[in-house]
C-alpha cells in the first residue's frame, strides 16, 4: 500500500513539475513578445510622428488631436491651397504603394485581416519582412492624410514576430499560432493603451460568432499588458480620449440606446457593403497595381477639398465630439464622408487598419444622434455627448464582430467605465443586427470552421457517427415544386424555421436548392418579383450527404460553402430525397455521443 501511494506522489509531483515547466515556458515567450510589441509600438508612434510632420510642412494643414495625445506638430492656423489637398494623399498612396507592391504585396489593405488569415490558413507563418514593410507604408498612408488607423500595422508588426519567436524556437503550428495572437495583443493593447481591451480582441476577432480563442488569452493577456507599460513609459499614461464624468443614470434611456443600436447596425452595413465594393471596383482596373492607392489617395484629396475633416484617424474630432463641439449636420457629414474616405485610402490598396475610421464613424452618428435626442427629450438624455463614447464602440462592435473588445477598448481608451451598461446594449444590438457581415473578410464563423481546430474535433467520434445517428425521424421537411411562383413560395414558407428548400420536378426528383437569403435577395428585386419561379431559382450545384455517410465528411461538407443544412438523398439514387440534415443537428449527434463516452469512462 505504501508503494502504491509512494508511486502515485511521485507522478504527482513530476505531472506538477511538467505544469509548471508549461506555464513558465509560456509565462517566458509572453514577455518577450510583449516587450517588443511595445518597442514596435513605440517605434511606430514616433514614426507616424514625424511622417505626419513632414507632410504638414508641406501641406500646412494639421488636424485635430486628441485630448491624450501629444504631438510634435504644430497647428499652423493656415488653411492651405485646395490643391494641396489633391497632391498630398495622391503622394503618399503613391510611395505606399511602390513599397508594398514592389515588396510584399500581402502588406496591402487593412493589416488585421492578413493576421486573421495567417492564423486560419498558413499555420501562424508571416514573412518577416512583412511587418517591416507594413509599418513604412502604413506610416506614409497614414501620415500623407489617408483615412486609415494604427491597429491593423501594429497587429502586424507584433504578430510577425510571434510568428518568427515560433519558427526560431521550432514551435508547433499551435503553438506559433498562440504566439501571432500574443503579439496582435501587445501591439494594439500598447498603441491604444487599451491591454485589456487588445488582449481580448485579439482573441475574438478571429470568429464571427461569440467564439473566443482561449488557449490564447492567458498568453495574450500577459503580453498585452507587458506592451502597454513599455508603450506608455514613453509616450505617457493618460488614455488617448479625456471625457467629462459619463454617468449611467434614466432607465428610459435604454430604449434610445437600443434604437440607436438598429442604427448602427444599418450604417454598419452600408459601410462594409462600399468598403468591399470600392474594392472590387480598384480590382477591376486595368493598370499597375502600385498606381492603385494613389488614385485613392487622389480621390480621397478631393473629398479634403470640401471637407479636411476626413484626412487622417478622425481621433481629434472625436475629441471635439465628445467636447460636444460639433454640430449636428457637420457630424453626420463627416460620419458619411468617413466611410467613403476610408474605403478609397484602403480599398484601393493603401496601407492601415479599419479601427480608428470605424470609431470615428461611430462616434459621429453617436454625437448626432445624442443632440437630437437631447432636444426632443431634454429631461431623459441629459449628457447627449454620451453617445459619442457609445458610438465608437456599438459601430466597431458590429463591422467588426467583436462585441466584447470593442466596448472594453472604448471605455479603455476613454479612462472611463461609467457608460458599460449602454456600451453593452448597444454592441450586441449592433452586433445581432449586422449579421454575419464583416470587415475582415478571412474570419471564419466559429471554431470549427476554422482549418486550424480542424483535428480539434475528436475525429474517431465524429467518424463513428452517421447521418442517421443525427436525423430527427418525425421531421417534416418542406420542398418546393420547380414551377411554384415566388408568391406561392413565400406562403410556403412564412411560418417555418427551415432555411433550405429543396426544390422537385414533377417526379418528385431534387433538381436544386433554395435558400431563405436567395429568396430575400429576389424579393429586392421589383422587376423579376412577378416573373421568377422556384427553377429560376434554384441552385443546381447541390452538395449532398447519404445516411450512412459519417459525420466528420458531413462536417467537411458543411464547410466547403459555408452551409447550414444539406439534402440527405438515397443511396440509390441521389435525386431522390430522403430528409435533410443540420449542422445543429450533426454537433447535438457528437456532444451526445461524447458525453455518453464520458459518463462511460467514470
Amino acid at each position: 500500500m505504501n508503494k502504491i501511494r509512494s508511486s502515485f506522489s511521485r507522478l504527482f509531483l513530476y505531472l506538477k513539475e511538467i505544469n509548471l515547466l508549461i506555464v513558465s515556458k509560456w509565462f517566458f515567450y509572453s514577455i518577450i513578445v510583449g516587450i517588443i510589441g511595445g518597442l514596435g509600438a513605440v517605434a511606430f508612434y514616433f514614426l507616424l510622428d514625424q511622417s505626419k510632420m513632414i507632410f504638414s510642412h508641406f501641406g500646412a494643414y494639421v488636424p485635430p488631436s486628441p485630448a491624450g495625445e501629444s504631438s510634435s506638430i504644430a497647428n499652423m492656423g493656415v488653411r492651405p491651397h485646395w490643391w494641396i489637398f489633391l497632391i498630398i494623399p495622391t503622394v503618399g498612396g503613391l510611395i505606399s504603394g511602390l513599397i508594398v507592391f514592389t515588396l510584399a504585396p500581402e502588406a496591402e489593405g487593412h493589416g488585421t485581416d492578413a493576421l486573421i488569415n495567417s492564423y486560419h490558413r498558413l499555420r501562424g507563418i508571416i514573412r518577416k519582412r512583412i511587418p517591416f514593410v507594413k509599418t513604412i507604408a502604413s506610416v506614409i498612408t497614414i501620415g500623407s492624410g489617408g483615412s486609415a488607423g494604427r491597429e491593423g500595422p501594429i497587429a502586424q508588426i507584433g504578430a510577425g514576430f510571434g510568428s518568427f519567436l515560433g519558427s526560431f524556437l521550432k514551435l508547433s503550428d499551435r503553438e506559433r499560432r498562440i504566439l501571432i495572437l500574443a503579439g496582435a495583443a501587445a501591439g494594439i493593447g500598447s498603441i491604444f493603451k487599451a491591454p485589456l481591451g487588445g488582449a481580448l480582441f485579439a482573441t475574438e476577432v478571429l470568429y464571427r460568432e461569440t467564439e473566443f480563442e482561449y488557449e490564447a488569452i492567458i498568453p495574450c493577456v500577459i503580453s498585452s499588458i507587458v506592451a502597454y507599460s513599455v508603450f506608455a513609459n514613453f509616450v505617457g499614461w493618460d488614455p488617448i480620449f479625456v471625457t467629462p464624468k459619463f454617468l449611467f443614470n434614466h432607465p428610459l434611456e435604454l430604449f434610445l440606446y437600443a434604437l440607436f443600436g438598429v442604427f448602427c447596425a444599418v450604417i454598419g452595413v452600408v459601410y462594409v457593403k462600399v468598403f468591399y465594393k470600392i474594392r472590387d471596383k480598384f480590382a477591376e482596373l486595368k493598370i499597375p497595381n502600385h498606381l492603385k492607392p494613389a488614385i485613392g489617395g487622389f480621390l480621397l484629396g478631393c473629398m479634403a477639398c470640401l471637407l479636411p475633416q476626413v484626412l487622417g484617424t478622425g481621433y481629434g474630432w472625436v475629441q471635439l465630439a465628445i467636447n460636444g463641439e460639433l454640430a449636428i449636420w457637420l457630424m453626420l457629414l463627416i460620419g458619411f464622408a468617413k466611410i467613403l474616405a476610408t474605403s478609397f485610402t484602403i480599398s484601393s490598396g493603401g496601407s492601415g487598419g479599419v479601427f480608428a475610421p470605424s470609431l470615428a464613424v461611430g462616434a459621429m452618428l453617436g454625437g448626432a444622434f445624442g443632440q437630437v435626442c437631447h432636444q426632443l427629450l431634454p429631461h431623459v438624455v441629459t449628457q447627449p455627448t454620451a453617445f459619442v463614447l457609445v458610438g465608437m464602440g456599438g459601430f466597431f462592435a458590429g463591422v467588426a464582430k467583436v462585441p466584447i473588445a470593442s466596448l472594453i477598448m472604448v471605455c479603455e481608451m476613454a479612462g472611463s467605465y461609467g457608460l458599460l451598461a449602454p456600451l453593452m446594449l448597444v454592441s450586441v444590438v449592433a452586433f445581432l443586427f449586422t449579421g454575419k457581415l464583416s470587415l475582415y473578410e478571412n474570419q471564419v464563423n466559429a471554431r470549427i470552421d476554422s482549418p486550424a481546430h480542424r483535428g480539434d474535433f475528436v475525429v474517431d467520434v465524429l467518424e463513428n457517427l452517421t447521418v442517421k445517428d443525427a436525423l430527427i425521424s418525425d421531421k417534416q421537411v418542406i420542398t418546393i415544386s420547380e414551377s411554384m411562383s415566388l408568391k406561392e413560395i413565400l406562403s410556403l414558407v412564412t411560418n417555418t424555421t427551415q432555411s433550405y428548400f429543396p426544390v422537385v420536378n414533377y417526379k418528385g426528383d431534387m433538381i436544386g436548392i433554395i435558400s431563405m437569403d436567395d429568396i430575400r435577395r429576389i424579393l429586392l428585386d421589383d422587376q423579376i418579383y412577378e416573373l421568377v419561379i422556384a427553377g429560376d431559382m434554384a441552385i443546381t450545384d447541390i452538395i449532398t450527404v447519404k445516411k450512412d455517410e459519417n459525420l466528420n465528411e458531413v462536417m467537411r461538407k458543411f464547410t466547403i460553402k459555408n452551409l447550414d443544412a444539406l439534402p440527405v438523398v438515397s443511396d440509390k439514387d441521389p435525386r431522390k430525397l430522403v430528409s435533410m440534415i443540420t449542422r445543429r443537428e450533426a454537433l447535438s449527434a457528437y456532444n451526445k455521443e461524447l458525453q455518453k463516452r464520458k459518463a462511460d469512462r467514470l
